[in-house]
């Protein structure tokens, strides 16, 4: 079964980190979005996308929510209204440390908030705990029932 991750970040650094990461120690295939807009596109097959197959699907979506053109937020507010995608994890990966952005994620429906850490070994270790959990431990639903 291919384990595709849809990383959606902005920060290069922090892209970088996070492929040498999860490359390191797990042979998933990860798609990186940008930006917000890019994301959706690719989610949806739309825009850059549009001859993508949007019924192949992410496993898991890493989501920053301070991204350009369309915001974090408003990205899980569309994955989680649109019935192709309410179903796909999103744990929302950030340096954020606002409350409210912790709160709106949850009420969005985010299954997870997980603040990037600082440290490069304990960013690896807790990326790699991450993917772990959602892509082997954690049962995701059959895709049939996100059609």
């Amino acid at each position: 079964m291919n384990k595709m991750i849809l990383l959606v970040e902005d920060n290069a650094d922090d892209e970088a980190l996070t492929l040498r990461a999860v490359k390191k120690q797990m042979p998933h295939e990860i798609v990186v979005a940008h930006d917000g807009a890019e994301a959706l596109d690719f989610l949806f097959g739309t825009g850059t996308y549009d001859d993508r197959d949007p019924s192949i699907r992410p496993l898991l979506i890493l989501l920053d929510l301070k991204l350009p053109r369309v915001n974090g937020l408003e990205v899980l507010r569309r994955i989680r209204s649109d019935h192709r995608t309410k179903m796909i994890p999103v744990v929302v990966f950030t340096s954020s440390t606002e409350e409210q952005d912790i709160l709106d994620s949850y009420t969005l429906g985010a299954n997870s908030y997980i603040r990037k850490p600082v440290d490069y070994t304990q960013f690896c270790s807790d990326l790699k705990q991450v993917v772990n959990y959602w892509l082997v431990v954690n049962q995701l639903p059959p895709l049939r029932a996100c059609s």
